[in-house]
Formats: C-alpha cells, structure tokens, sequence
C-alpha cells in the first residue's frame, strides 16, 4: 500500500470509495473535463431545425433526448462542450484535493469564460435552454451556476489563499454580488426579497434564491459588508417563510412549480443554514431543523437511497445521491449516524451505479437504466460528493 492509500485509511476513509473516486477521476480526466449534459439537444442544428423556433417544441425535443436510454447526441451531431457550472464543481472537487495546477487551471478558464455585460462575473450554459417558464440563449448567466462558481472563488479563499490572491478569488465573489444584486429581477415584500433565476425572467425558485443568499452571506462575512448580510437575511425570510406545514418547500412560487424533489430540498437546506451561520442568527434554526425532519423521512426509501419525489423510488438519479451525500455531511454535527449514512449512501451508487469504466451512470428508471456519462449533472457532482468525504475525513484526522 502506498503512503497516501496508509494516509487514506489512517483517516477512516473505505477504501472502495477512494478506489472509486481515483477511478472517477481518471475517466474525468481522461476526457479533459469536456462532455455531453442531459439538456444540451439544442446544440444539435438537426433539432433545432426541428423546433421551428419554438420553445415548446424546444421543450419537446430536449425531453425526448434527455430520456433516451440511447445516447443520440453522436446522431444528432452534437458536440461534447465544456459546461462553466461543471467547471466550477471541478474546481470545488481539487481544491480539496490540493490540486493546485488543475485549479488554477478551472479558475483561469471561468474568469476568461465569464458572459459578458453585466455588473460582475457571471455564468450560464453552454446551450440553449428552453424550459417551462422562458427561453434561455446560450450563455445567458443563471443565478445557480453562478452561486456554485463564486462559492467554488470563496473556498479557494480558505484552501489556497496564495492561488486565491493571484486570481483576486474574494474579488470575483464579490462581483458576483454585484451580478446578483443588480442584473438579477426581483420580487419584494414587507422586508423580504427573492432574486430571479435569470436577468430574462420573472421566475421565483427556492433553491436558487437561497443559493444566492449563501453566496451573499459568505461574501459579507469575509469582506466585513453588512448590507451583503442584510440582502442574504432578506432571500433566506422569503424562502423561509414560503415553507409548508410538513417541513417541506416547493421548487418555487409559482402554482404550477409547487412540486417538492430531493436535491432542490437539500440545496436550500444546505444554504439556509449556511446563512445563518454567516450571518450569525439562529432565526433560521427552526426553519432548518423542521425541513431536515421532512428531508430525512420523506425524501429517502427504506435502503436508504434519494427518492426524486415524496414516496416514489424512480428514478433514481445520480445528482440527487451527489447532494444528498453533500447534504449529509452537512449535517454531521447535530445528525450522529449523518457521516455513516453519507459513506454508505456513496458505496451504494459505487455498486450500483458506476460504470466498469470509472464513470458514473446518469438514472436507473423503474425498467431501465440510462448509463450516458453526463459530464456536469453526474460526473461533476459525484466526483464533487465522493472528494468532500475524503477531504471531511483528512480533517477529521488531522492529515
């Protein structure tokens, strides 16, 4: 054994999921980080020819490519791209690796790629995106990726300072901020704020709003900026209080996004929390806590493995084991058996999901098994969820 594998398991870490994650890593790199991703059918100029310039055909299309246990995009001359939301999971994954080439690599490549003409660093897609409550261009920045790569900047702060002040990474975060805060539409009322998902829309979704106010909040703790703080407490009451009787929140506001699925819960757990604590108020706590409850005992099957939806065991999807594993160790301070189930939640989708060749498979449906290696939504995340157990465990450890 070498020394970093005695290292590894000096920490307590199974070796199956450090074998699983070198192999990940691997198939990743192997690729140089480019791939397919579920929504991308419209980077095929067959498909869109075919939806006539309309969005619900748009719509149409990419769910039939999306569902195919076929992988049609080889057909469909859709070409493999690099996806900015994946790039900055990557970077997240190796700076708890200690990669520090790779990451410097990730945040050059996010700096040049960052959409332009906006009031700060921003991020979108690398396709067209139609989706039920607007139409998205190539490029166009969401809230969501952009939260995930300005926070991917912040941990960059913490973990490698000297890359972090090369890049100006609080810098980046903090025009991010200035994106959020000023390009982003907004509903507002008696105090209370949520950010929409676009500069195009109107659309008012939890799980992005909170995100947004992570982003805010840990800005506002390092830089020392009350009025970041103040604009996270506001996003955090609006979704807080559109929180239901059981525990639970809808994806958004709207009547027709009132469904509740495992990984949007768990973001919004996750940021929720994480705002309270930047901001230093236990006004959230309860929110949290009674939304843990609902996560723990609705969103979970007896094996112990995410339920998409309340009470229905397919699919079963690759991302939403990647946040639950995150989610988990989230949690491990007030939950004592969160750690234990997070790695044996991470050994299942080893057994079950990961294909001989070290990536990870996209849904197992009720009769069939989609195993297109999709670069962001399975691969990012899983390599994301799988280098967070090593690194909490290196800690742990003191190594």
């Amino acid at each position: 054994m070498t020394a970093a594998a005695l290292q590894l398991a000096d920490a307590g870490i199974p070796q199956k999921i450090v074998r699983a994650g070198n192999r990940l890593d691997a198939w990743i790199e192997s690729q140089d980080f480019c791939g397919w991703d579920p929504h991308d059918a419209l980077n095929s100029p067959i498909v869109r020819a075919m939806t006539l310039g309309s969005r619900r055909l748009g719509i149409v299309w990419l769910q039939l490519v999306k569902r195919s246990p076929l992988n049609l995009r080889p057909l469909l001359l859709v070409q493999k791209g690099f996806n900015p939301k994946a790039m900055g999971l990557f970077m997240a994954s190796y700076l708890r690796k200690g990669d520090e080439a790779r990451v410097r690599r990730f945040a050059r490549w996010l700096i040049e790629h960052a959409t332009p003409g906006y009031h700060g660093p921003c991020w979108g897609y690398n396709f067209d995106w139609p989706n039920r409550g607007f139409f998205a261009p190539r490029g166009t920045p969401t809230i969501v990726n952009t939260a995930f790569i300005g926070l991917a900047f912040l941990d960059s702060a913490q973990l490698m300072p000297v890359l972090a002040r090369e890049v100006d990474a609080v810098g980046i975060a903090r025009g991010v901020c200035e994106f959020m805060l000023r390009d982003l539409n907004t509903l507002e009322s008696d105090g209370r704020v949520c950010f929409s998902y676009t500069p195009l829309d109107r659309r008012w979704i939890h799980n992005a709003n909170m995100l947004a106010a992570q982003l805010l909040a840990e800005t506002g703790k390092m830089t020392g900026e009350d009025s970041l703080t103040t604009a996270a407490i506001a996003a955090a009451r609006f979704t807080a209080g559109n929180q239901r009787s059981d525990g639970s929140w809808p994806y958004g506001a709207a009547s027709n996004d009132g469904w509740v699925d495992h990984f949007h819960t768990a973001y919004v757990l996750v940021a929720l929390r994480r705002v309270g604590r930047a901001a230093g108020t236990a006004e959230l706590e309860e929110h949290v806590r009674r939304g843990y409850q609902f996560w723990q005992q609705r969103m979970f099957d007896r094996d112990g493995v995410p339920m998409y939806y309340p009470g229905r065991r397919y699919p079963i999807d690759i991302h939403a084991i990647a946040e639950a594993v995150l989610a988990l160790l989230e949690f491990r301070d007030v939950d004592a058996q969160a750690e234990e189930r997070a790695r044996a939640l991470a050994e299942w989708a080893i057994d079950n999901m990961q294909d001989e060749r070290g990536f990870f498979h996209y849904q197992i449906a009720r009769h069939y098994r989609i195993r297109i290696p999709y670069m962001r939504w399975s691969q990012a995340w899983m390599q994301r969820a799988l280098s967070e157990i090593e690194f909490q465990s290196r800690l742990k450890a003191g190594i």
